[in-house]
């Protein structure tokens, strides 16, 4: 009676174990073992952080992003889709530097893109930090094609949030393509880590 409860178990187990192996291959997780990482430089070609990134268990992509030396404030953020960070490659408009990092990653305008991220808060010291996930990218969208780079800028993002009581036309081209946020300030092109 006893080896017959045992047996019982077992194949219980390896019954659940079936079952739950189907499930998993019917709902796809993305795996945890494939992260990027970007160090941040600034225009005089200075580390200023880092930034890595992960996709989660539950099909989300994770963001940790660690600053110091930067001006106090917030700063917007945005993924860009080239893996370029040249400081000498000037922004014709606005003189800003990092225009080789290109446009922002995905299409439509401000803030629909798929790169445009939650803006950064930096202290009076110069240090901050910032974790949150995202379901706009995942780490192979970063890694694939030209790859991609992360942009903090010197001002704020208003993602595109423009009060009918400023503006009878709405959010103008500056605030679509960038939010307002301002030159360029540091940059870091994502690698697999």
């Amino acid at each position: 009676m006893l080896r017959h409860t045992y047996l019982s178990l077992a194949a219980a187990v390896v019954a659940g174990a079936a079952v739950s192996g189907a499930a998993t291959a019917q709902a796809p997780m993305v795996p945890r073992d494939v992260d990027a990482t970007a160090t941040l430089t600034n225009a005089q070609g200075q580390n200023v952080g880092t930034v890595q990134v992960e996709n989660d268990e539950n099909g989300g992509t994770e963001v940790k992003i660690r600053v110091t030396a930067l001006p106090p404030g917030f700063h917007g953020m945005h993924i860009h889709d080239k893996a370029v960070c040249d400081p000498n490659a000037k922004d014709p408009a606005t003189g800003s530097p990092f225009s080789s990092a290109g446009s922002h990653l995905g299409s439509g305008s401000h803030p629909g893109h798929a790169g445009d991220l939650p803006d950064l808060l930096v202290r009076g010291d110069g240090v901050g930090q910032a974790s949150y996930v995202t379901d706009r990218f995942t780490v192979e969208d970063l890694l694939s094609g030209d790859g991609s780079s992360i942009i903090i800028h010197a001002k704020p993002d208003n993602h595109a949030n423009i009060p009918g009581r400023y503006s009878r036309s709405g959010p103008d081209a500056e605030t679509l393509k960038a939010g307002d946020s301002g030159g360029r300030i540091a940059c870091g092109v994502f690698r697999r880590d």
